[in-house]
């Protein structure tokens, strides 16, 4: 099976190339001689620092956020929409120790694994006065992302202790020297000025430490904390941070991902996709076994197969169903799945999810005055009639969806899916 220069990298069986990795070893060697932040990554097994700084993680010195030594940085095909902030994720483990790979859920990351992910807007002046942009996430070098004309609003810190995950919020002070943990949360008035020049003053939330707790925990029964971005489909994508690797790859090669003997992927078969990229043609004309309709799978190629992964939600060239259920697979199956906490709605977004299950003409069960006075989860060709829509479209605290995260409507997502709505085929009868 070839996959597509746009839908993530296939892999060889046996492992990538001794080569590779040195050259990646090679790569952290000389970034390891860049300066440090002071505090060396600590693991705080039963206390919450106060400070950020404490964990050792990241700091903010010299006009720069500087990562420690074996922090790696990290990002997503497709993320959360947050009200336009930018993120910088970092992840950490002890001693080097990998994680296990999962092919669905999150990672297994050892105890002692800190997970950082700092939210910050581009400003157009350096002084602070509330107003920020629309941008583009700014790059690490030498490990430093440069801070002119950028604001830190928070850090989420995810921290692996050995009772499960836990979730503290930190905000970023005045002078923007380091963050303090804020267990309540915080609401930070700011002005948003759109890539077309309007204006837009909202209420930045930062989440209390139950409403961390609370979104994180992607399954309503065991209520237990989990990672939400760290997962393979989200993953495997060309890395930003170490040129010509692709992600998974990058971890691997280093040392931060290994496989059990129960999930290699030698012992499974390939695993895209969302159920609208299966290959198409009969299945007698495909080498292996062929494509379930159930699960989407993909035939494995003797030599190379494709480890899961979800499209850039942005990039034109790719299908526009695959951008659409990526979208709203980031943005919302941490609730809407069938062991999550929206479970009652009966609404699926998950990437392997179909027909009435992912709301294609599903009338609504507990939405109350979120349906917008609309019919179906989904109406095919008509977006105006989609509760999906509204529920995008709308900063009514009661109605939107996301209902934690975002205070302003997130108008290129909103249109993505419009599109995938507008182009999808048949009546809801």
């Amino acid at each position: 099976m070839q996959a597509s220069k746009h839908a993530g990298q296939s892999w060889r069986a046996q492992g990538k190339s001794a080569g590779q990795a040195v050259l990646v070893a090679a790569a952290f060697l000389v970034s390891a001689c860049s300066q440090q932040p002071e505090t060396a990554p600590t693991f705080h097994a039963d206390d919450n620092p106060e400070r950020l700084s404490d964990w050792g993680m990241i700091a903010a010195t010299d006009g720069a956020l500087k990562l420690s030594d074996g922090v790696t940085p990290y990002d997503l095909a497709t993320p959360l929409f947050s009200d336009y902030a930018l993120k910088l994720r970092t992840v950490w483990t002890p001693d080097g120790k990998p994680a296990i790979y999962n092919a669905d859920e999150a990672f297994d990351f050892p105890v002692g694994t800190v997970i950082t992910k700092t939210f910050y807007y581009p400003t157009p002046e350096n002084a602070w006065t509330g107003d920020v942009q629309q941008g583009q996430e700014r790059g690490i070098h030498d490990r430093r992302m440069a801070l002119d004309h950028l604001r830190l609003i928070e850090t989420r810190v995810l921290v692996r202790r050995e009772a499960g995950w836990d979730a503290l919020p930190y905000v970023w002070n005045e002078d923007q020297s380091d963050a303090v943990l804020k267990r309540t949360g915080a609401v930070i008035p700011m002005t948003l000025t759109r890539d077309n020049g309007e204006m837009e003053p909202f209420a930045y939330l930062v989440p209390n430490a139950n409403q961390c707790a609370g979104c994180h925990a992607t399954n309503a029964t065991t209520k237990a904390i989990q990672p939400i971005g760290p997962k393979a489909r989200h993953l495997n994508k060309p890395s930003s941070f170490m040129e010509g690797f692709n992600q998974l790859d990058h971890w691997l090669a280093k040392g931060l991902l290994t496989f059990s003997s129960e999930n290699s992927p030698l012992l499974r078969d390939a695993r895209p996709l969302h159920p609208e990229e299966a290959p198409a043609g009969p299945a007698e004309s495909r080498p292996g076994d062929a494509v379930s309709k159930d699960e989407g799978r993909a035939p494995q190629d003797e030599e190379n197969f494709q480890f899961p992964r979800n499209a850039d939600w942005s990039d034109e060239t790719a299908p526009l169903a695959a951008r659409a259920r990526a979208y709203l697979d980031a943005n919302c199956s941490h609730c809407h799945n069938p062991n999550g906490p929206a479970d009652t709605s009966g609404l699926d977004l998950e990437p392997g999810a179909s027909g009435p299950a992912m709301g294609h003409c599903k009338a609504p069960i507990a939405a109350g005055r979120g349906t917008g006075g609309r019919p179906y989860d989904i109406v095919p060709g008509r977006p105006d009639l989609s509760i999906t829509v509204f529920r995008m479209e709308t900063t009514d605290p009661g109605a939107m969806m996301p209902e934690l995260g975002r205070a302003v409507t997130h108008e290129e997502g909103v249109k993505l899916v419009r599109e995938w709505i507008a182009a999808m085929e048949g009546v809801c009868s």
